[in-house]
């Protein structure tokens, strides 16, 4: 009886740690190979994470939000927002809505193609485009914005609310109201050159 006692607890036992841990290794596992399957098409950049404290009965219970950029540096962009109880569950939580979330800019050679204001809540910014060799003149946001986009030439400023939420979004809006010069020429039925020198 002794013997045969045990062996049900020894099966608990395991049952519970193999299904609970195997479980849970299964499962990072997946998320872990979600983005390595995608990062040699998009790039992940994470732009802020956040420690958010609810206070219960027994104390407060920390949880994680992070703000995640991903692009593929040709122009194609997206941003998400992940909530976890651990930091690289938030990280991969933001991949994936970012993923959901992409949007194509336009580009000209590798900078923006004319100036655009954008505006968020109270975040704003002022996006105009840079001579070649410029380089990325932004704050730590919108830097993370226009690198995963492919930008590699601007000026920017950011000229309100210095929440990273508010500036990323705010960035977004700039970059989808801009229009592309390829397009507008075509529309006009003029050439490209006419477009930018009247």
């Amino acid at each position: 009886m002794a013997e045969f006692n045990n062996n049900p607890r020894g099966g608990g036992n395991d049952r519970g740690g193999n299904d609970r841990r195997g479980g849970g290794n299964d499962r990072g596992g997946n998320r872990d190979q979600a983005p390595r399957a995608g990062e040699s098409d998009l790039k992940e950049k994470v732009v802020a994470i956040n420690r958010v404290a609810k206070v219960v009965k027994g104390g407060r219970r920390f949880s994680f939000s992070a703000i995640v950029v991903v692009g593929d540096g040709n122009g194609t962009v997206g941003f998400g927002l992940g909530k976890a109880n651990e930091v690289t569950d938030a990280i991969a939580k933001g991949i994936d809505d970012a993923k959901k979330n992409l949007v194509k800019v336009p580009l000209y050679k590798h900078t923006v193609p004319h100036v655009m204001e954008g505006k968020y809540s109270g975040g704003f910014v002022l996006v105009q485009p840079a001579a070649a060799g410029t380089g990325v003149i932004a704050g730590g946001a919108m830097r993370a914005v226009f690198e995963s986009a492919g930008i590699k030439d601007v000026l920017a400023k950011s000229k309100g609310s210095s929440n990273p939420h508010n500036v990323v979004k705010a960035t977004f809006d700039a970059l989808l109201k801009m229009r592309d010069p390829m397009q507008i020429a075509q529309q006009r039925g003029i050439t490209l050159s006419q477009v930018f020198n009247g």
